[in-house]
């Protein structure tokens, strides 16, 4: 029997039947109910802000509770622990002074809902952006980003992939070093600005989804060993601090812990799904894995509402993709980290550290077109192992594809965004090969307008803490080459200044001073959308590609009765060819090969292209994408898709 095996239901206490999570502070008739795991002490008390406290009665396995009469919502508290110190409630729902200070009590039941019709995200279709609330917008809250998300709904954005929000220290950071996962931190707004938030986006028809960290807990401000040590284990390694207990004695309540925070956002949030970070340091031997576990309950009880759940997973293992029945562990999508590295040295030319096994080259793009990883066990050069397991079973769909993300921007050292490490043509045209792939794409905020704003790694703690986060920081970046240079490494940024903060906020003036490149991604998006070969979204077995030059491939997209697509990407010089002896650049019977799109028509910011007609040969400007579509008619030369200004 697997370790954490032993967590049944009798063993955890008996929840109160009116109470809907295990833990924390809930609203009844006439006062609130408190519930806490504490197996380290013995007594345990609510202590009430400008009030007395209360005793909590011992349950079953360590858990303490009280119904205290008379208190609602915005009343402040902590827990008493063995009559000693106080601490704040390991699942508040609100810390309103930060991570050291009291708990709130928080009625979800205040904000008056009005997505009654919403029905979730389902896996197909879905077109991901990325969001970190504190730079999204000068203010940097929920309400200050509302009036920008109709931009993102009229981009042809369908989801939000909001970066954690968890309470943690200090005045700014990227959420990964939470403390109290229940809370939404006060930097923000007020949980019903986080539930505004959701609902506008969903009256716009956006879904979101929220990023959580299930791997670790930050280390300031974290005092769940204060109520209990056995939330932690020291069985299994962990690069980011102490493991999280999912399979070890004592597991069953850190385990209904976690499967109450995953229910938790879904219920009182409306969250469409979660991001679940770094789940290759989520070690867990038990019969069920906590990710099974969690997104079985999530799914549960967003009843008839669809859930989309995404995985990042570095060591790229697909079991967290596959179904349940299938000994999956139920997520819908995995970032595929091989398609960026992939991207950034074809763009770049740097072909370093974690770039080390990726050449750029245009087989990898046909590639990771029809099969997702590139990696699925063959030796990794750079880790001197195998890298990844067999994930041939999974849809293209299933693979979360990017060349920005929060962490690849911020390790670009000054936090350059791509289009400011490659050319404008290269970083067009592989704008277009991302958006028009059949793998689900996202992107990064302001990455559709090529914003100027860097975005760097973030994190304000005390001084001592600040230096060691500095230098864990320089420590990793040492493994790329041009980092071991003394005057490069004294221009690195600085975690805990506030101007690295304010650097990476996003202009949104912008928008509409770089109108091109809006206009590419909607046209993109549009096409995606509402083409009906692209908005297929063909599997592997009507999708093919080629590799026609040194730096340029072509991808042929199969629809029904002859409505077939190709797309050309050339990556490198202008290429002349009077030929392509490759069966895929054969238009079907009939048919002829139209222009649809180019990203260097003028619309774009491009050079412009003369008029292609494939019957009389090839002409692939240099850096560039072309997007042709198979029609009975010969082509006059003439782009057919674009969509116009931006407001």
């Amino acid at each position: 029997m697997a370790a954490g095996k032993d967590a049944t239901p009798s063993d955890r206490g008996v929840v109160p039947a009116a109470r809907r999570l295990p833990v924390g502070a809930e609203i009844m008739a006439g006062g609130v109910a408190f519930r806490v795991w504490a197996p380290a002490r013995r007594r345990v008390a609510v202590k009430v802000e400008g009030g007395s406290d209360h005793s909590m009665t011992a349950e079953p396995n360590g858990y303490f509770s009280a119904f205290v009469p008379g208190l609602g919502a915005g009343a402040r508290y902590r827990f008493r622990l063995d009559g000693g110190d106080v601490f704040p409630d390991p699942a508040s729902r609100f810390q309103p002074d930060g991570p050291h200070g009291p708990s709130e009590v928080v009625d979800p039941a205040a904000y008056r809902w009005r997505d009654t019709a919403w029905r979730g995200l389902t896996r197909a279709g879905q077109v991901l952006y990325e969001l970190h609330v504190g730079t999204f917008t000068p203010e940097g809250t929920y309400a200050a980003a509302l009036p920008y998300l109709p931009k993102l709904a009229e981009l042809g954005v369908t989801a939000i992939e909001l970066m954690p929000v968890a309470e943690f220290p200090g005045r700014f950071g990227w959420g990964y070093d939470g403390v109290d996962l229940f809370a939404p931190t006060r930097l923000y707004g007020r949980p019903d600005d986080l539930r505004r938030f959701v609902d506008e986006s969903h009256r716009l028809g956006l879904g979101v989804i929220l990023d959580v960290v299930y791997n670790h807990v930050g280390p300031d401000g974290n005092y769940l060993t204060q109520f209990a040590p056995a939330y932690f284990s020291d069985r299994h390694r962990n690069e980011w601090g102490e493991s999280l207990n999912f399979d070890g004695a004592d597991a069953g309540p850190v385990r209904e812990f976690f499967v109450a925070n995953a229910v938790y956002w879904i219920e009182e949030f409306h969250f469409d799904g979660l991001r679940l970070d770094a789940t290759q340091a989520i070690t867990d031997g038990s019969d069920e894995h906590i990710v099974a576990a969690l997104t079985r309950a999530a799914r549960a009880a967003a009843g008839e509402r669809a859930l989309f759940f995404v995985a990042e997973n570095e060591p790229q293992h697909p079991v967290f993709a596959r179904a349940p029945e299938s000994g999956g562990y139920g997520v819908d999508a995995l970032w595929n980290d091989d398609f960026h590295h992939s991207a950034m040295v074809a763009l770049t030319g740097r072909q370093e550290a974690y770039y080390t096994d990726h050449a750029g080259a245009p087989q990898e793009f046909v590639s990771a077109a029809k099969y997702g990883y590139l990696f699925q066990g063959q030796r990794y050069a750079w880790q001197e192992s195998g890298r990844g397991t067999p994930a041939l079973d999974l849809a293209p769909s299933q693979f979360v594809t990017f060349i920005q993300n929060h962490d690849q921007v911020a390790n670009s050292a000054r936090g350059l965004r791509v289009h400011q490490l490659t050319s404008a043509g290269r970083a067009r045209a592989m704008t277009v090969l991302l958006l028009l792939l059949p793998q689900t794409p996202m992107l990064f905020q302001g990455q559709e307008f090529f914003a100027s704003a860097p975005f760097f790694y973030f994190a304000d703690h005390g001084d001592e803490l600040n230096r060691l986060v500095l230098e864990g920081r320089a420590d990793f970046l040492k493994q790329f080459p041009n980092l071991t240079d003394e005057a490069m490494a004294a221009r690195l940024a600085l975690p805990g200044d506030e101007s690295t903060f304010k650097r990476s906020k996003l202009d949104w003036s912008e928008f509409a001073a770089h109108a091109e490149i809006v206009v590419l991604h909607r046209d993109l998006l549009r096409l995606r959308r509402e083409d009906p070969t692209f908005a297929a979204q063909p599997g592997r077995d009507r999708l093919d590609g080629a590799v026609i030059a040194s730096e340029a491939f072509l991808l042929r997209y199969f629809g029904d009765e002859g409505e077939d697509r190709l797309l050309l990407v050339n990556l490198g010089r202008t290429l002349r060819l009077w030929a392509i002896p490759d069966p895929l650049a054969a238009p079907p019977e009939g048919r002829f090969w139209t222009l649809l799109l180019s990203s260097e028509s003028p619309d774009y910011g491009g050079g412009g292209a003369p008029p292609d007609d494939p019957r009389r040969g090839w002409y692939l400007p240099g850096h560039a994408a072309l997007v042709f579509a198979a029609r009975t008619t010969p082509p006059e030369g003439v782009s057919e898709f674009r969509s116009g200004k931006v407001d």
